[in-house]
Formats: C-alpha cells, structure tokens, sequence
C-alpha cells in the first residue's frame, strides 16, 4: 500500500511542485497526500489532497513527512515525528539536527533544484539509515517525479552537491549574462545580444544530452579554430579551478549551516 505522505510547506514552489508532480504521475492518490501552509487552503485542494495549517496535524496523518521550508524556518516548526520516516528538501540542515529535533526513525536529505518546475531536476539523497529495497525504491520513485535522482554514500556528498546541483539554473544564468554583457561592450546590436547567448547556454547545450563533454571540448581544442582559441583562453585563466572554488564556497555554507 502506497504510504500517507505529508508535505511541510507543500504549496511553495518547491514543495507544491513536488505535490503536483506525484499527482500526475500517479505515484500518490490525491486522498493520501496531506499539504501544509498558512492559510489553509490552496488549488490543490481541488484535487482531494488535504491541506492543513497545523504542522503537527499533518506529521500524525502522514507516514512519511517531507520538509520544504527554507533552512532558517526549521527550528520554528517544532514538530515531533517519532516512527515517522523524514525527507529534507532543506540545504545546510544536518540529518542529525533533524532526527534530534523531530524524533524521526530515518531522516533522508534530498537536494532538488528549480528545474523541479519543468520536472527536470537532478536530485542526489542520503540516508544514514540502513534502508531495505522497497524503501529505497519508495524514495527514489518519488524524487523522480520531478526529474532524476540517485542515492550518494555521505551527507558530504549532499553539502557539495547543494552547491553544484542544487544551484539549478544559477551558473547557465550567470554565464548567459556575461556572453550578453561582453557582446553589448563588443559593439553588437542590443536586439542579437541576448538572442545569440540564449542560442549558446540554451539551444546548443542540448547537444551535451547525446554527446561527452570531454570529447567535445578535445576535438574543438584540437581543430585550431576560433572556438578553440576561445576554450582555451578560458583553459589558461584557470577555468576549471575558478569553478571548483565557487562550488566549494557554497559547500562550505551548507556544510556550516544556513
């Protein structure tokens, strides 16, 4: 029997797309799945799912409870969850600060990122916890509602990944600015800037769906052309240690703690 699942802050962004996303795929019947939020009420009422304003009303109807609130509202929420299975969606909250305040049986952390909006985010997961084949096949199935997911073997791994995939669309955003900032000082026409960018992090990048990376930026190293003279420009900066000390300063947050 699938279990009653309950969702903490499940009408934000993250939690609520998460709500949907099982919903549609079938993965949880409406009448099962008990959503919680300030006022009480939400769109996804509509379908059948509860939606609740008393946290702790929640975690006693749900056998699982999945926490999606912002890592400072956690201490607030004051719910105690003994026997109950955890889920974190929250980054820089150990999975031992979780069990001591809630009581849980087996905290699982999970970091999703904004790509859960067009169900296409990468989640990692971590649990201490020994876990027998129908309960990792639980956790998994449902993270993949929103994308894909894979377990990882330290909550280490979850801090750095916090900082990598977790970040969602943040390092294609940022370089996207900068290729649309560089070809406005260039002299390019305002209306191509954004356009041949977009066409860059946006549309091109696609290939790397089909294609290794590394073998990609090999042959356009080796062929000597303007692409080339452009990589390894970047190459010789530095690059890819410029990108591992970013990843790493946002790991050592989570890892401290928000």
């Amino acid at each position: 029997m699938i279990k009653r699942i309950g969702i903490i802050g499940g009408t934000g962004w993250l939690g609520g797309g998460l709500a949907q996303a099982m919903l549609d795929s079938g993965f949880i019947e409406a009448d099962r799945l008990f959503l919680s939020n300030r006022s009480g009420s939400h769109p996804l009422a509509q379908t059948g799912a509860h939606v609740l304003t008393d946290n702790q009303a929640l975690v006693d109807a749900s056998d699982v409870v999945i926490v999606s609130v912002r890592p400072e509202q956690f201490n607030a929420l004051k719910v105690k969850a003994p026997g109950k299975r955890v889920i974190s969606l929250m980054a820089g909250v150990t999975a031992k600060a979780i069990s001591e305040a809630t009581g849980a049986s087996i905290v699982v952390r999970a970091m999703a990122n904004a790509a859960v909006e067009i169900r296409q985010s990468f989640t990692p997961w971590h649990c201490e916890q020994a876990l027998d084949a129908a309960e990792v096949a639980f956790i998994q199935g449902l993270l993949e509602c929103v994308g894909t997911a894979s377990q990882v073997p330290t909550e280490e791994a979850i801090d750095y990944l916090s900082a990598l995939s977790g970040t969602g669309p943040a390092f294609p955003a940022l370089l996207m600015t900068a290729l649309t900032q560089q070809a406005v000082i260039a002299g390019v026409p305002e209306s191509v800037d954004l356009q041949a960018a977009k066409g860059v992090v946006v549309s091109a990048s696609q290939l790397l769906a089909s294609h290794d990376p590394q073998e990609m930026i090999d042959s356009l190293v080796a062929y000597k052309g303007v692409t080339a003279a452009a990589l390894q420009s970047l190459l010789d900066a530095g690059f890819g240690e410029q990108i591992g000390r970013a990843v790493q300063a946002g790991a050592d947050i989570a890892r401290r703690g928000m």
